[in-house]
């Protein structure tokens, strides 16, 4: 034991040093879900409309913008590993040709998000769900291409080993959500009570100032100001494009098959009513908050796999490899224990409603079982991200979340009348068939680098 802590203490320190910022900001940024859920939730109190409302309307949005931030993702492993060898000029051209290409495609998607609200109608949610949603929904579309300005930042600073300026940003941006939150859902201080369209407001209002800070901070700040000179449209080429899709692409496409088969799973839960649909918002939101760890834990990876790639330390590269996995099982362990011993009491945060509460418990063991297997997989993703073998993610997702997780929902969910609860159990059997076909993958590259 002595000689395995000896091994990869070195190893767990620089992976936390690079994580505890990340899980920071990431945790930021799921408390605006969290604080959308939990104030929306607030204002309907026993009645749990607005709360099914936000529910539907932010999984929609949500599988809108995790694609983009897939991409958005492919620009840290290419400035990582030049800058590990020193190609500062290579990490600028990069920088400028994300924040333009992410921001322009932003913009289409966001008038795209917008423009197919009424597709809303025809996912068998109820009529008044939808209607509810719909605010909420079309203020989402609005922040997309600010979202994606700040992410272009936000992935090279994590690239050049900076994950605390991100943190900081997201925690002021967060404290200003609620703030908005609270003045926008209830009216307070004289301001319209708009409810469920007060919380996509807030949100908006708060991506906006996110990527108005990072764009700030990049100004001002000596070092980094200097990867903006030379600053033009005309830096945004065909060939450094191509290059961001080619890594950024894939990942986006993992990351939304799986969550589309969230989203699904979520669509299939509102054809048992609002009550079910209230519950799995409850519970999902308390599964995403774990995974907000778990993926900051992946992102750090991903940086300390592209620097030891772009050095070619192979040795370097299994032990940071081993280390992540070894982080991800204990944080896995600690989530599921807490969702197990207070099932019963964390659905009170969110609603009066006793129903609610008792079915949102009862999936909360379900939460807890997909814990680990998520884990395992997510790493996964972040050290093939840092060694930019992105190309086989997809079809290992594609066969995981819509071949094994989505039939298997259904199967167990509606078929054999489980409910919710079977719908959360499908997920331990797509996330394990991710997590076991990418560590594979990872050994077979391990091997081919040594």
């Amino acid at each position: 034991m002595k000689q395995f802590w000896s091994r990869y203490r070195a190893q767990y320190r620089l992976n936390l040093q690079l994580s505890i910022p990340i899980v920071l900001s990431q945790v930021g940024q799921m408390l605006t879900q969290l604080a959308d859920t939990v104030m929306v939730g607030q204002f309907g109190g026993a009645d749990p409309l607005p709360l099914a409302s936000v529910a539907f309307g932010s999984s929609m949005a949500f599988l809108v913008l995790i694609g983009c931030i897939g991409i958005a993702l492919g620009l840290t492993p290419l400035v990582g590993e030049r800058y590990v060898q020193g190609d500062h000029q290579a990490c600028a051209s990069l920088l400028h040709s994300a924040v333009i290409f992410y921001t322009t495609f932003g913009l289409v998607v966001g008038l795209v998000q917008y423009a197919i609200t009424p597709l809303l109608y025809y996912m068998g949610q109820p009529t008044e769900v939808v209607d509810g949603a719909i605010p909420y929904y079309q203020m989402l579309a609005y922040s997309v291409p600010f979202m994606l300005c700040f992410f272009a930042f936000k992935s090279f600073l994590e690239g050049v080993g900076n994950t605390k300026t991100v943190m900081v940003i997201t925690v002021v941006a967060n404290v200003m959500n609620v703030g908005f939150n609270y003045l926008l859902i209830f009216g307070h201080f004289g301001a319209p009570e708009l409810g469920v369209e007060g919380a996509g407001l807030a949100t908006t209002l708060s991506r906006v100032a996110s990527a108005a800070m990072v764009f700030g901070y990049f100004l001002w700040h000596r070092t980094y100001s200097t990867y903006l000179k030379g600053f033009s449209l005309m830096a945004c080429t065909w060939q450094r494009v191509r290059r961001l899709l080619s890594i950024g692409l894939p990942i986006a496409g993992q990351m939304f098959l799986e969550s589309s088969a969230f989203v699904g799973t979520g669509i299939m839960i509102g054809w048992l009513g609002t009550v079910a649909l209230s519950a799995n918002q409850i519970a999902i939101t308390l599964g995403n908050c774990a995974f907000m760890v778990i993926l900051s834990i992946g992102s750090a990876s991903t940086i300390r796999i592209s620097h030891c790639y772009g050095r070619r330390d192979t040795a370097e590269l299994r032990l940071a490899t081993h280390a992540s996995y070894h982080l991800v099982l204990a944080w896995s362990l600690l989530a599921s224990l807490f969702f197990i011993l207070f099932r019963h009491d964390i659905p009170r945060l969110f609603t009066d409603n006793e129903e609610v509460i008792r079915l949102t418990a009862d999936m909360m063991f379900f939460v807890a079982l997909y814990q680990l297997w998520d884990g395992m997989q997510n790493i996964s993703v972040g050290v093939l991200r840092g060694l930019q073998d992105v190309k086989i993610i997809m079809p290992i997702a594609f066969i995981a979340y819509w071949l094994i997780n989505m039939p298997t929902g259904y199967l167990c969910g509606i078929t054999l009348g489980m409910g919710p609860a079977g719908f959360f159990l499908s997920y331990s059997f797509g996330l394990g068939a991710a997590a076991l076909l990418m560590m594979a993958r990872i050994r077979r590259n391990i091997l081919r680098l040594r």
